[in-house]
């Protein structure tokens, strides 16, 4: 790719925070090259995207999802975590294929383009169905496979499947021109055991990877905790090595002073899920805590089933607005910090260190926001406009890899239609 974004402001999530009236973005290749407020004298681009009226940000990152319970969405609301799970939702996933699988991640895939999200991690089963779906719509995601086999036969069981996490890191971290990367899953600590999660981190570090894991989502965890190993999860974690290798933890809801150092010492990663953890009756965790501590907290939808959309703006607006409130401190959780969490933070939780940034040199992994709505003028602060003002469907195109996506909401390379179409007909099917 060789385009020119003209005429553009910029908001670069840079480490000045730096904002860019009417400038330039370049991109060769899959890289930016240029970030300015003038275009260098006899530079050739062989495409151009007039920018008018329209702000450039970093690509979205939804820090956790399970995308293919889009198939799920509005079918078990209102009602606690663990009815929600284990009574309602356990037993629709023990009857899910392959199919099923696919077309609900295309499904989630495309709400997230048509979002701004340019990267996503995500734990499910069927893996190689979501790997499938990210290399043929050109998204990213970190996406992670389990040791622990759960449903066979229906029933609820713990066989082990390290091979299998084995092979399919092999054929897919770093997969489709490096778009995928691999973690290692550990669904929680209440569904593994002190072996299995031991386990699960020797496997991590044998592949020299990460690992994905809810944790301390409710205080019902917290009493299984203390009650099956006698201390908090995050304690249980450092134990058995847990955090010993890059973790990305979801949630982290009901966390102790001593967990929040744990957790920093390990220079682990916090994803927040406000639209989630206040459906289903959670609680709010202490993101202004944590980030004052300096612990990576990047931002995540859920799964549609639970949210219910994978709606990045929405889940940025609220975390700006929950912690103001709660705390009663309206200088809580600025515009920018909540930014930073959606863009930066996310891409360096989910293994893209050179995504989050319009920068030089990073990569072309971003998005182009139309201003040219009523609820976007007058253009003030674009920063401020794009947590407390913007919507989902304001994103109006969508670059990963230099690599135009979407433009003027339009697919270039994904039948929207048709996917909409086979996942309806799969959910009839599966909620029937």
């Amino acid at each position: 790719m060789d385009l020119l974004i003209k005429n553009i402001d910029i908001v670069t999530m840079d480490d000045c925070n730096k904002v860019i009236k009417n400038g330039y973005i370049g991109i060769k290749d899959d890289k930016i090259s240029l970030v300015s407020d003038s275009l260098p004298k006899g530079t050739q681009w062989k495409e151009q995207i007039d920018g008018k009226r329209k702000i450039a940000i970093p690509g979205l990152v939804n820090g956790h999802s399970h995308s293919a319970m889009t198939l799920m969405r509005n079918y078990a609301d209102d009602m606690a975590l663990e009815t929600w799970l284990f009574d309602n939702i356990f037993p629709v996933e023990a009857k899910l294929t392959e199919e099923f699988v696919y077309w609900g991640t295309m499904l989630g895939i495309v709400e997230m383009l048509k979002s701004g999200v340019i990267a996503f991690a995500d734990m499910y089963m069927f893996m190689e169905e979501v790997a499938r779906a990210v290399t043929e719509t050109g998204i990213k995601a970190n996406i992670c496979k389990s040791p622990v086999q759960f449903f066979e036969d229906g029933e609820l069981k713990r066989l082990d499947k390290s091979q299998g996490t084995i092979d399919y890191y092999n054929k897919y971290h770093n997969a489709a021109d490096g778009r995928i990367k691999v973690f290692v899953e550990i669904h929680s600590t209440y569904m593994f055991n002190e072996r299995t999660l031991a386990n699960a981190a020797a496997l991590a570090k044998q592949l020299n990877t990460g690992i994905h894991i809810h944790l301390l989502e409710t205080a019902a965890e917290v009493e299984s905790s203390n009650r099956d190993y006698g201390m908090t999860s995050v304690e249980i974690c450092k134990k058995t090595g847990v955090l010993d290798v890059p973790v990305l933890a979801a949630h982290c809801v009901h966390m102790t002073d001593s967990d929040l150092e744990i957790m920093k010492a390990a220079g682990a990663s916090i994803c927040h899920n406000p639209t989630s953890n206040l459906k289903l009756g959670s609680g709010i965790a202490r993101i202004p805590d944590m980030l004052d501590m300096g612990i990576n907290v990047c931002l995540g939808t859920d799964g549609a089933a639970s949210n219910n959309n994978l709606n990045m703006f929405e889940e940025m607006n609220l975390a700006a607005l929950i912690h103001k409130g709660a705390a009663m401190n309206p200088q809580l959780m600025k515009a920018k910090d909540v930014l930073k969490m959606g863009t930066c933070n996310g891409a360096k939780a989910l293994g893209f260190e050179d995504s989050g940034m319009i920068k030089e040199g990073m990569k072309g992994d971003l998005i182009l926001i139309d201003t040219d709505k009523p609820h976007l003028y007058p253009k003030t602060n674009p920063v401020s406009a794009i947590v407390y003002s913007a919507q989902a469907s304001d994103t109006d195109t969508v670059i990963i890899d230099g690599k135009i996506i979407m433009q003027d909401r339009k697919f270039k390379n994904i039948d929207e239609e048709k996917v909409m179409f086979e996942a309806d007909a799969l959910s009839r099917k599966l909620l029937t």
